[in-house]
This record gives C-alpha cells, sequence and structure tokens, in this order.
C-alpha cells in the first residue's frame, strides 16, 4: 500500500504548533500504527488576503495603479485551518461537519493535495479517490470516456483494471448515452454522477467526499450512500462532508466537527451531531410579543408560547421523560366573528417533524367563529413518548381552516432527559426518536414444567 506525505511551515504562524520541523522521520514515526490511513498532525493554512481602497468608479482605480505601481496593498492573514490533529484508522467512515466556513473543505483539499498546508503534515496510506466540487478532476475538453481513463492513470491504475470496471461505471453514472462528449457540454448533475461513479469504482482506499453530492437529484443521492456503505464494508476507509445530518447519521460511524478552522468536536456521530446542532442554541422555553409587533396581521396575532410542567405550572423548558409536556399558546383576536385553529409543529434537533398538532378534538373550540379578544390554548404531549433530546415548537395560526395568519418557526424548545423510564437493566443507548412505554403481554402456548 502507498503511502503520501503532504508537509509546510510558515514562519509566522500564530498556533502553539507554529515553527514545527516536519520530516518525513517525524512522519514516519507518528504513523507507526500500521491500522492508521490518515494520520493528520497540527495541519494549518494560510492565505493572505488582500484589499484595495475603495474607488469611486473602475477607471479611477485603474489610473491610481498605473501612477502609483509600488503602493502597497493592505493585506492580512486568514487561518482556515488552525492545528488540526487527528488519526482514521483503516475501513473507518468519518463524517466531516461544521458550518460554512469551518475549514471543512480546505480540509479535504489538503488531504486530496490539491494544494499545500502552511504548517503540519498529512500522511496518507493508499490511493486517494476524490470529490470535492463539480469540475474537480475531469479535463472539459475530453469525453467523458477519456475523463475516465485520465482519472484512472491519475490514481496509478493499470487500462486493464481500469477495463474491468469501465462498464459498472458507466451504468452507475447513467450517462451511457453521453460518454463520446466532451464533459463541458455536461449538466452539473451529469457530471457529479460521472465524477462520483469513477471515484468510487477505482478501487481507492481512501475516498473522499464533499458536499458536492447535493448537486445530485435525490435518487442519485441515496444510490451514493449505499455505494459508500458498500465501499466501507469492503474495508476502505471514508471522510464525508455534509450538512445534511440524517445522511451523516445513516453513513458515519464517528464525526469531527469543525469550527473556526479546529477541531471543536470528535466522537461518536449521533454525540457530535447533537453538539454541533445546539451549539450556539438558546434554550428558549417562551417567547412573548407585544400587540404592535406580534406576528399576524390586522385580524389576529399570536401574543405568546411557551411549555409548561404538567405537575406544577412552571414555565421550563427542562422535562424528564416520563414527564408530560404543556405546550401553550396566547393570541388576540381584532376582527370580528374569525374562525381560528391554533396548531402546534414540533421538530427534532434533525428538523425531522415528529406531528404537527391542530386542534380538531375539542368540540367546543374546533371550528368555532371567535369574538375579538385575548385567547390561551394548551395541548400536553403525553410522557414516555419522545427519546431524550432536545425538540422545537413552531406555533401556527390558521384562519378559515387553511390561511395560515401567524407563523414563527422554532419559536421555543424543550428538553427531554433520560430518566430511566424503560430502561430496565440496560445501560446502552436507546435507538430511535420515539421512546414510547408500550404494555407486554405474555402467554406460554407449549412445554412446561418450574423453572
Amino acid at each position: 500500500m502507498s503511502s503520501s506525505l503532504i508537509n509546510g511551515h510558515h514562519p509566522e504562524s500564530p498556533l502553539s504548533t507554529s515553527n514545527i520541523a516536519v520530516s518525513q522521520g517525524i512522519a514516519s514515526s507518528s504513523t507507526s500504527d500500521s491500522n492508521v490511513a490518515i494520520s493528520v498532525r497540527h495541519l494549518a493554512k494560510c492565505y493572505t488576503i488582500y484589499h484595495e481602497e475603495r474607488q469611486q468608479s473602475l477607471l479611477r482605480a485603474t489610473a491610481d495603479r498605473v501612477k502609483n505601481p509600488l503602493k502597497r496593498r493592505q493585506q492580512e492573514d486568514f487561518w482556515a485551518l488552525k492545528g488540526v490533529s487527528f488519526d482514521v484508522a483503516q475501513g473507518e467512515v468519518v463524517g466531516i461537519i461544521g458550518r460554512n466556513g469551518a475549514g471543512k473543505s480546505t480540509l479535504l483539499k489538503l488531504l486530496s493535495r490539491i494544494t499545500e498546508p502552511t504548517s503540519g503534515e498529512a500522511v496518507l496510506h493508499g490511493r486517494v479517490g476524490s470529490l470535492l466540487e463539480v469540475g474537480t478532476g475531469f479535463h472539459p475538453e475530453l469525453t467523458g470516456r477519456e475523463n475516465v481513463y485520465l482519472n484512472g492513470a491519475v490514481l496509478g491504475m493499470a487500462r486493464s483494471e481500469i477495463d474491468r470496471q469501465f462498464d459498472a461505471i458507466v451504468d452507475f453514472s447513467g450517462t451511457e448515452k453521453f460518454l463520446d462528449t466532451p464533459v463541458k457540454r455536461y449538466s452539473s448533475g451529469m457530471y457529479v454522477r460521472l465524477a462520483f461513479a469513477v471515484a468510487a469504482h477505482l478501487n481507492p482506499e481512501i475516498l473522499i467526499v464533499d458536499e458536492v453530492l447535493a448537486v445530485a437529484d435525490g435518487d442519485f443521492q441515496k444510490k451514493c450512500l449505499g455505494k459508500m456503505k458498500d465501499v466501507a464494508a469492503a474495508g476502505r476507509t471514508v471522510l464525508f462532508v455534509s450538512h445534511a445530518m440524517n445522511s451523516v447519521l445513516q453513513l458515519c460511524s464517528r464525526c469531527i466537527y469543525m469550527k473556526n478552522g479546529a477541531v471543536h468536536s470528535d466522537g461518536p456521530a449521533p454525540q457530535v451531531v447533537e453538539t454541533y446542532i445546539n451549539d450556539g442554541v438558546e434554550n428558549i422555553c417562551e417567547r412573548t410579543w407585544n400587540q404592535e409587533n406580534a406576528p399576524g396581521d390586522e385580524v389576529m396575532r399570536l401574543l405568546a408560547v411557551r411549555t409548561r410542567s404538567a405537575v406544577d405550572g412552571r414555565v421550563t423548558g427542562d422535562f424528564n421523560l416520563s414527564d408530560p409536556v404543556v405546550v401553550e399558546m396566547e393570541f388576540q383576536v381584532i376582527g370580528p366573528d374569525i374562525e381560528v385553529s391554533p396548531v402546534f409543529h414540533v421538530f427534532d434537533s434533525h428538523n425531522v417533524c415528529m406531528f404537527a398538532n391542530p386542534n380538531t378534538e375539542n368540540n367546543a373550540w374546533f371550528g368555532r367563529r371567535y369574538a375579538p379578544g385575548k385567547y390561551r390554548a394548551h395541548c400536553v404531549i403525553p410522557a414516555n413518548l419522545f427519546n431524550d433530546g432536545i425538540y422545537r415548537v413552531t406555533p401556527i395560526l390558521v384562519r378559515d381552516s387553511n390561511v395560515v395568519l401567524a407563523r414563527v418557526p422554532d419559536a421555543t424548545q424543550f428538553e427531554l432527559h433520560d430518566d430511566g423510564a424503560g430502561r430496565g437493566n440496560y445501560t446502552g443507548p436507546m435507538m430511535g426518536v420515539l421512546r414510547p412505554l408500550l404494555k407486554w403481554d405474555f402467554e406460554q402456548i407449549s412445554g412446561g414444567g418450574a423453572v
């Protein structure tokens, strides 16, 4: 299996690991574990950003540059990566997550040898197949067929190896009709389908995939996830960047959460995804508005939404699994004779809608026309229904059954804590978004005798 070293040095690095002397000796000693596919140590990347003084026009800016050719532009250093270190074992599937600008794509470009680091090192053991952005790795003037063979040659594959995989690549990508067309005429979706098929089928020991799959249609995205699972099952290593947390959780057993160019969290995927989703989110269990700025219109406005304890009525956002949760809404009816329907949508931390709950069961109020005034409505989420985690509430006011007058996404949230309900002696993680306590009945249908 081959090994590649990426290293660099920047004399003015502000990091605690600055002025690192990187050498082959250090790289080999730091990756002595034969089970390690990727070893990253103190990896940093600095870009120099130049600033021009603001000009009133392009003509004036050009004239100023001609008159003052030696005039220095203002510049600053931007550290896209700041001392990133981690190891990835052979056969491991790792998700790289984070907000835009966190350094995810920069990290993958360094690992794919598209660009060089400023300091630190990365050692990769094995052939790398990467799909980072539409256009990477393909020559626009060459046909799809020619680009398949070109990519295989770049990966170090013999023509006979590419021949064996060629039909599978074409079948997977669905681009058979366009194989002999220059790829510059492909749509972005066609381009991604062929590029992913090449990256996944040419037997790389390490497969690196960025958010580029979002360009493809939903069916092909599912197909790609299935292929990446197959690659992982064959013992190859996968790095997967995505903003789709459900896809990350399906595919990855481990996640690295990047924030501001550094590793914020690294661990089991469910815990790291939860950390990422809730990072910086304020725990709001009550929202209120003045009538002047309240969501709504001239006939009805939303005044408040909150969660309460069903036991003592406290406004709170912290509950145990065995606690019922009261969700409450206040609204003002301004116009006369208005038919109102209050609705709650509840979402989990992965933005999956758990349910939509309109008022349809209270015969005294459902379908009723309201006189002007203030009203309060509440419903109760039963205990032992959801799994532990954070849930967000979106209140909605609907008029005449189908006209939305007010909707405030994620207005409040509440958290359910694991108090052991339904666990018995089991101490591991409880799977699923629901965790109801269901009644079990038993009967013996054969055999007998005391145990």
